[in-house]
């Protein structure tokens, strides 16, 4: 599937075929203003021609629609990262809707992301609690106390990024380094996902039936069906799944006892933090693979939208820091801008901030419906790994977008070996340790393409 260069309508031109010509960041007076919130305009072009800006609203219907897909795109992990932990997967999904909103009102609209369950503290959280692996977590207040922490220094990150601007971030991560970052957020996902749907063949051709179906959608439909090819895409496969399976007797059929049993409406149980200096030490420097995975993902997100959203990254910072803290102090888990609901927007070409707020009021009221979060939940894994395929493959292309838009020069030695390394390093999951602190694939690949650009880009590069 091809991956189109997103344009808004600040900086979209037509080219004499008729294709679609962008440019960098464009200053916006709309987006631009000097208030906390942008100047909101109705989308007034054409959903095949034009992307919808940041600051840009489309109408109610639509706006649903692609708000139930990004709620779509973000279950599956928002869902496992909890149950990996022994955490309560519904209260995740209250906490992620209502992370999502104070994000939106924080960053003041202007950075479009979903805040889900954070990956990179399941670890941490596994070292510090003695988790077993399944089950509820009992020591689970002490995990959350030192997730509490983590958020507070990554909101304190963000308040001195706020004072201080961004020059030193960028200084220490320019695109040569975010891009090769964003690629691997994709290509480290990548094995657990071809693994989880390769069990056996038949989830392996449901997978890429998904696949298919979910290519023909962003290819051979225009419009509204198009900017929804991941939940149509779904639909499709989980009504050929049904007929398969539960009418035809192939496969694991889907089981709806679940949905039968639970409760229309039920509030999560919740939990108390308890602070114990063990777990803190553990679990706080989570927040510096935090920064940097999300500083990957605004540079793609500036990429994409070709608004001037750098500004604002200090912003993100704390409304990601302060959104980790309130989710723990009730029992959910660390949240961090997701990756897959990135991948929602360069497929989409739909950047609206507003969509995102419609997409944490559908995961509310999923994280308070039991047998809605339940039906979600019957989604058979070989379904949800093939929409991940797709969508990971999306953000690993967008790291070589933000090379290509910011003109890195390959024919230099140096910006090779940073790319190279990180690539190899992050796709392989090479793992570092810091004393008891597992840096993780992401995290160690991150790590090395900033020591590698500190130690090459400050000499000339000589072939």
């Amino acid at each position: 599937m091809a991956l189109n260069h997103p344009t808004t309508d600040s900086d979209t031109s037509l080219s004499h075929n008729g294709a679609l010509e962008d440019s960098g960041p464009q200053h916006n007076p709309d987006f631009d203003n000097g208030e906390w919130f942008p100047t909101w305009r109705p989308f007034q072009g054409n959903l095949d021609q034009h992307a919808v800006a940041i600051n840009e609203y489309l109408p109610p219907g639509k706006s649903v629609l692609l708000a139930v897909q990004h709620t779509f795109a973000m279950f599956g992990a928002t869902v496992l990262a909890p149950l990996l932990m022994g955490f309560d997967a519904n209260l995740a999904i209250l906490m992620s809707g209502i992370c999502t909103i104070m994000f939106f009102m924080i960053t003041g609209g202007r950075m479009p992301s979903y805040l889900g369950s954070s990956f990179a503290f399941i670890g941490p959280v596994i070292a510090a609690t003695a988790y077993s692996g399944s089950g509820p977590n009992a020591n689970l207040s002490v995990a959350l106390g030192g997730i509490m922490a983590c958020g507070a220094i990554y909101a304190a990150v963000g308040l001195l990024v706020m004072k201080a601007g961004t020059g030193w971030i960028e200084r220490l991560m320019p695109p040569v380094v975010t891009g090769a970052i964003v690629m691997i957020i994709g290509l480290n996902l990548a094995p657990v996902t071809i693994q989880g749907v390769s069990a056996n063949q038949f989830d392996a051709w449901m997978a890429t039936l998904t696949v298919l179906l979910i290519s023909s959608v962003a290819i051979f439909t225009r419009g509204m069906l198009r900017r929804l090819l991941l939940l149509v895409g779904l639909i499709l496969s989980y009504l050929i799944y049904y007929v398969v399976t539960n009418g035809l007797g192939y496969g694991t059929p889907i089981d709806f006892s679940g949905v039968q049993q639970a409760a229309w409406v039920g509030l999560p149980s919740l939990h108390t933090p308890t602070f114990e200096l063990n777990a803190i030490i553990l679990i706080v420097p989570v927040a510096f693979i935090l920064i940097a995975e999300n500083l990957g993902h605004f540079k793609a997100v500036e990429g994409m939208t070709k608004s001037r959203v750098t500004p604002y990254i200090g912003r993100s910072f704390l409304a990601d820091g302060l959104a980790t803290t309130f989710s723990a102090g009730f029992g959910g888990t660390g949240v961090t801008t997701y990756a897959e609901n990135i991948g929602v927007m360069a497929v989409t070409k739909v950047y609206s901030t507003t969509i995102f707020v419609l997409a944490g009021v559908v995961a509310i009221l999923l994280g308070l419906s039991p047998k809605f979060g339940a039906l979600i939940q019957s989604i058979p894994p070989a379904l949800l790994g093939g929409a991940s395929i797709v969508v990971f493959g999306l953000i690993a292309v967008a790291g070589v977008k933000i090379w290509i838009d910011n003109n890195i020069d390959f024919s230099k030695n140096s910006n090779l070996i940073i790319a190279a390394v990180t690539v190899i390093m992050g796709a392989g999951n090479f793992n570092l340790h810091l004393g008891g602190f597992d840096l993780g694939g992401i995290g160690t690949a991150t790590l090395a393409a900033i020591i590698l650009n500190a130690l090459f880009n400050r000499q000339s590069d000589k072939v």
